[in-house]
């Protein structure tokens, strides 16, 4: 019977360790919005390119590299916002209302034909945006902002604090009732790399 027993007891961590996946460094990605990303550089471009290997490899590197910093600046999960830039803008494919020209990695403002979104002068600027609208979504009013404020809409987010994970960022971000899902999925995905 003790056997039998540890046998099961064996098969049951098995089974359930099979189910935590990691990244290529041994990591598992947080889904904390205020946690801190674990994916290098490279990880995250080579994720990318390989969902949109037409896109140019030189300027994934230098937004990787902005999500990374941005993200560590604010206090913010530079993992799940690599992701969520990659899931609003269809890898940079961009599509329905916002464009690359608009430098707009997450959809901000975007609602309909009157309003298309935020536009942001630089590469820099959208991924600061996109950084500190999460910021307002992830931590409470009593965590403020490092960089200077260049959300229009962080103001906005009411109350602070509502999403502090990606699961939270459904009906709350986005009104699709299988946005984390979504997010989820491709958080698996880049734990691969």
């Amino acid at each position: 019977m003790k056997k039998l027993i540890a046998a099961l007891f064996c098969a049951a961590v098995f089974i359930l360790s099979s189910c935590v996946s990691t990244s290529s460094n041994g990591f598992r990605i947080s889904r904390n919005l205020t946690d801190k990303g674990v994916m290098s550089k490279d990880s995250l471009v080579n994720f990318f390119m390989a969902n949109n290997p037409d896109a140019d490899r030189k300027e994934i590197k230098k937004l990787a590299a902005l999500y990374i910093s941005e993200a560590k600046t604010e206090g913010i999960n530079s993992d799940c916002a690599f992701i969520q830039m990659c899931h609003e803008t269809g890898f940079l494919k961009f599509g329905n209302l916002v464009t690359p020209d608009m430098h707009n990695y997450c959809g901000l403002g975007a609602i309909d034909a009157e309003h298309t979104g935020e536009r942001f002068a630089t590469m820099k600027d959208g991924v600061r945006a996109h950084i500190q609208h999460l910021h307002a979504y992830a931590t409470p009013e009593t965590v403020s902002l490092k960089n200077k404020c260049i959300d229009s809409r962080y103001k906005w987010v009411r109350p602070r604090g509502k999403a502090p994970t990606i699961e939270g960022l459904t009906k709350t971000w986005a009104a699709d009732p299988e946005y984390s899902v979504k997010l989820e999925a491709m958080l698996v995905r880049l734990e691969k790399f």
